[in-house]
């Protein structure tokens, strides 16, 4: 290979390890997009389970909605699930599991990243920090934890407006131009300095704006409360060990030894995101104990309207029907609940597969059993 060869391969070299180390608009241009393997590009903290773990049964007599009523189409579940981008598929009924496959070379111990599934888990452990004392109420004021943020906006911000998403931050959500905040978010370096810049424009007309750095806020707000504990520690003491997990979690951060990306990253196994959802249907009971306040879980499924809030979005959930809740993540990651059939659904995916999930999931917990395959 010729000498002027060689020079332009170390060039290139040595400036993507530049882009790539020094900013986060060169590991934007560098990863293009984000997927589901992402957890292999940030430093981590583990979120370790206990040494009993507990398996969720599988049903004596399993059945599903194999072909769904879709308005006046039938879909075949079998068929739609391998062309749709999906890596997991479980579907949940009075705790026992009814159907679970997975796809495109996944398997029951593969590792998918949550993206925002992880704000509803953050919601989870705003509960617990209230009842275990460490913050006293959802209507404390948010420049109680963060003082820093004074004159910028947050004075008459409280809690419950991060958890509801009405702080209206002067910040514009964009996944492709790598030279807005939203990047600097999700690749950056210096979490909690970018956190303690972002400026609101909440007024008495301020309404529901989805803007991730508003959970970053708030668990940065936990953080500072829990004092001498990460979230990650946090995450484990509450929810992985009483769980009885499968498997051990990791949560993605910003650097070593930095700070959590609450808005994102919990990076777990499918069987373990729908231990989540059926605590969720039991409103926070597990085997008998009360692992999440019940008046939090209560809290969660009702529709608040005041204040700005959406009446289908509540505490960091999604709930756009009266009676159902989901958590729903970047490319379509779903923890599904619908508390009054005990059904739980989690789909992972690469994409969202040009499918409307939800709709799916509907119509699986309300189709008849005639149409069930067993």
């Amino acid at each position: 290979m010729k000498l002027k060869t060689w020079r332009k391969l170390v060039f290139l070299g040595l400036l993507s390890t530049l882009l790539i180390g020094a900013c986060h608009v060169g590991r934007s241009l560098w990863y293009l997009t984000s997927n589901i393997t992402d957890y292999k590009i940030f430093p981590e903290r583990v979120i370790h389970t206990d040494t009993s773990v507990t398996h969720l049964p599988y049903s004596l007599t399993p059945h599903y909605a194999q072909f769904l009523t879709l308005g006046k189409d039938s879909v075949d579940l079998e068929k739609l699930l391998p062309t749709s981008k999906t890596v997991a598929f479980i579907i949940i009924q009075n705790d026992s599991i009814q159907y679970e496959s997975y796809f495109k070379g996944y398997n029951d111990s593969s590792i998918t990243t949550s993206f925002s599934m992880a704000k509803s888990i953050v919601s989870l452990l705003v509960g617990c920090a209230i009842e275990d004392g460490y913050v006293q109420s959802v209507q404390d004021s948010v420049l109680r934890y963060l003082p820093e943020l004074a004159g910028q906006g947050f004075e008459t911000m409280k809690i419950i407006d991060l958890l509801q998403m009405t702080a209206d931050l002067d910040y514009k959500e964009s996944y492709i131009n790598p030279f807005t905040k939203t990047p600097k978010f999700y690749y950056g370096r210096h979490l909690e300095r970018n956190t303690l810049q972002l400026k609101s424009r909440k007024n008495a007309e301020s309404k529901f704006n989805y803007q991730s750095p508003t959970t970053q806020l708030l668990g940065l707000l936990l953080t500072r409360a829990l004092k001498d504990k990460t979230l990650s520690a946090y995450l484990e003491e509450k929810i992985w060990k009483p769980l009885g997990m499968e498997y051990p979690a990791t949560w993605s951060i910003d650097e070593v030894g930095g700070l959590e990306k609450a808005f994102c990253c919990i990076n777990a196994r499918a069987r373990d995101f729908a231990k989540i959802g059926v605590l969720m249907s039991h409103y926070g009971v597990w085997k008998g104990k009360q692992i999440i306040p019940r008046t939090w879980i209560q809290e969660t499924y009702k529709r608040h309207t005041t204040h700005g809030s959406a009446n289908f979005y509540n505490y960091q959930w999604w709930m756009p029907l009266q009676g159902e809740i989901y958590a729903d993540g970047h490319l379509g990651q779903y923890i599904y609940i619908h508390p009054s059939s005990k059904t739980v659904i989690v789909r992972l995916g690469e994409n969202y597969g040009h499918i409307r999930w939800v709709t799916i999931f509907r119509s699986i917990h309300s189709t008849p059993p005639n149409n069930a395959k067993r």
